[in-house]
């Protein structure tokens, strides 16, 4: 299967100490990948579980407009443990979107200060794959089914600032 993790480790070596760092859409297949890069042995960072376990259920424990506050505080913890497993040397995985290519630049400037090597995993995946994956998430609940219409998709996907020239590897059609 194109993108599939077990690819992707057989032609990278997957060193001790690297940082993962997730890029793509919603519906790009980014929390796939980090949950089977995690049963390979990295630590996954995951901001929408985070919030699902301090603060609740999206638009059911806390209206919707109160997820950017929560997403904020879970990044602020989870910025602290990564300063932890920096330190301690642990492989890690952020899944994180990584949509911006300021806050790209920023976290691996942070993981170059501390020695460890990182990879940036940007999941490529046509706009008509992402929105099909997308409705059947609509079905589910839980931490990673964090519900985007298809207006929040389209603002996604034009504001989304591909990745070109930094260092990239790309896993075309993950899951």
């Amino acid at each position: 299967m194109a993108g599939d993790t077990h690819a992707y480790v057989a032609d990278h070596e997957i060193r001790a100490g690297v940082v993962c760092l997730m890029c793509g859409v919603a519906g790009s297949g980014k929390t796939t990948f980090a949950q089977q890069l995690g049963s390979r042995g990295l630590v996954r960072l995951s901001i929408d579980e985070h919030v699902w376990q301090h603060a609740g259920r999206y638009g059911i424990d806390y209206p919707p407009e109160r997820y950017v506050q929560h997403q904020a505080a879970a990044r602020a913890h989870l910025d602290d443990e990564l300063a932890r497993h920096l330190t301690a040397g642990t492989s890690t995985v952020l899944d994180y979107s990584f949509w911006q290519r300021a806050e790209r630049e920023r976290y691996k400037t942070l993981i170059e200060r501390t020695g460890r090597p990182w990879r940036l995993l940007v999941l490529v995946v046509s706009p008509d794959v992402l929105r099909a994956r997308l409705l059947a998430r609509r079905r589910r609940f839980d931490a990673n089914a964090v519900p985007v219409s298809d207006d929040l998709l389209d603002r996604y996907l034009t504001g989304f600032e591909t990745p070109d020239g930094e260092g990239e590897t790309e896993i075309p059609e993950c899951r």
